[in-house]
């Protein structure tokens, strides 16, 4: 693996999880109550044994950058490091990245001084598990220009994919992106060829690109330089050299999220609370996922009821009653407190006692009486006293910045830094 670079594309403005990326890149969103989002491919990278990485970003990377340089330090003898690129001027390109492969169109000279074998490009915003070297050695061993990784998938999804088309040797000979109506029905196909049984490849007739690449090196620049006006590899690179090239496909059978909606992000947060088997699991001695360490105090739990639900260090919980949650770094919750199905993101730090705050009702956490359901509350908010945030008109989407709050798919987000006053109903 020391032959492979690890591109992971950390995308645009992040619109999609607005407003967790009002004031951080969308890599840099907390996950599972300790974690960032950027902590998934960077970890697969680090287990894979692929330890030079870059991130290309462009929108609010200030978290994004403190996070990685904190976290991971990887000099030593193999060269490794992950290092942020951003957006940046120069005199061949004055414009801000215009897609995935217009990113690293801007950052090839960069790249191309690496003595390497393939460019392995990755998303920021998905939730897995990988071991990239088997991925790796599939390309190397069908002597693929190009290989992407695949998932099959019903009807219902497909159309928010890139999807294709494969012979009985895994060669792709069509591939769509995000195709709707009659040019998605066209792209249905057998999927018993990547073994799954004839009930399972009824239900999922699709095959959908994972958007995570293997480019032979030489290949990604040629293709870069012939189509330089193509900005995105899905909609554009992809397409244009599937009848020149040898593109392959490989299947990815373990569990894949792709978090980069509101409504995905806060599913799968909750989806790790399921007991006894969650869908995906931090907990494998084999492939653990890295993340910064904060060295903080034991969780302090108080006379709590607390059901199918994480927690994760420094959090101060005072007699109150948590389920189905997922609860970040320095959460604090006062007495007679309710929680249902809701993320609290947690805290960058400890509210010292000044006198401005006389009591836990004005500091950063959720105050007495309060409840809260089907929520996301961002870091460092205050919660004040008998607030109730559930939404209980069922509105679907609501824009209140100047209160403190947004409604996406009819999931409540509190902003960072919001202050909801005692009594409050949302």
């Amino acid at each position: 693996m020391k032959k492979v670079l690890a591109l992971v594309l950390g995308g645009g403005a992040g619109t999609r999880l607005y407003p967790l990326t009002k004031v951080r890149a969308k890599p840099a969103v907390p996950l599972a109550g300790k974690y960032r989002l950027i902590d998934i491919p960077v970890s697969n990278c680090i287990n894979s044994e692929i330890y030079k990485i870059y991130v290309l970003t462009q929108f609010n990377s200030a978290s994004l950058n403190r996070h990685l340089s904190l976290t991971y330090r990887l000099g030593g003898f193999q060269q490794g490091f992950v290092e942020v690129l951003a957006a940046q001027q120069t005199p061949g390109d004055s414009q801000w990245f215009q897609g995935t492969a217009d990113a690293v169109r801007q950052y090839l000279s960069l790249f191309k001084e690496w003595d390497i074998d393939e460019y392995l490009i990755l998303s920021g915003d998905h939730l897995y598990r990988m071991d990239y070297r088997a991925y790796v050695e599939h390309h190397r061993q069908t002597e693929a220009d190009i290989t992407l990784s695949v998932v099959p998938v019903d009807e219902q999804l497909a159309s928010a994919f890139g999807l294709m088309k494969i012979t009985s040797a895994g060669r792709v000979v069509d591939f769509s992106e995000k195709p709707t109506g009659d040019a998605l029905r066209q792209m249905r196909v057998d999927t018993t060829s990547l073994g799954l049984d004839p009930q399972q490849a009824l239900q999922k007739p699709y095959i959908a690109s994972m958007g995570i690449y293997v480019f032979k090196r030489q290949v990604l620049i040629d293709l870069l330089d012939r189509y330089a006006d193509c900005t995105d590899f899905g909609k554009e690179i992809i397409p244009k050299a599937a009848p020149h090239y040898n593109l392959q496909a490989y299947l990815f059978q373990g569990y894949w999220e792709d978090i980069g909606t509101i409504k995905a992000f806060y599913e799968a947060n909750l989806a790790l609370t399921r007991q006894p088997n969650p869908p995906f699991s931090f907990y494998d001695p084999e492939a653990p996922i890295y993340t910064r360490g904060r060295y903080l105090p034991p969780s302090q739990m108080l006379d709590c009821q607390i059901t199918e639900s994480m927690l994760a260090e420094g959090c101060q919980l005072n007699r109150c009653r948590i389920s189905r949650s997922v609860l970040g770094v320095r959460t604090r919750v006062e007495a007679d407190t309710v929680i249902e199905d809701s993320l609290i993101l947690g805290a960058d730090y400890y509210q010292a006692p000044t006198p401005s705050v006389t009591s836990h009702q004005a500091a950063i956490g959720i105050g007495p009486g309060s409840v809260i359901r089907n929520a996301i509350i961002d870091k460092n908010a205050v919660i004040g006293a008998r607030v109730q945030i559930v939404n209980q008109g069922e509105i679907q989407e609501a824009q209140r910045e100047d209160q403190g709050f947004y409604i996406r798919d009819g999931i409540v987000v509190v902003l960072k830094h919001a202050h909801i006053p005692d009594g409050f109903v949302i």
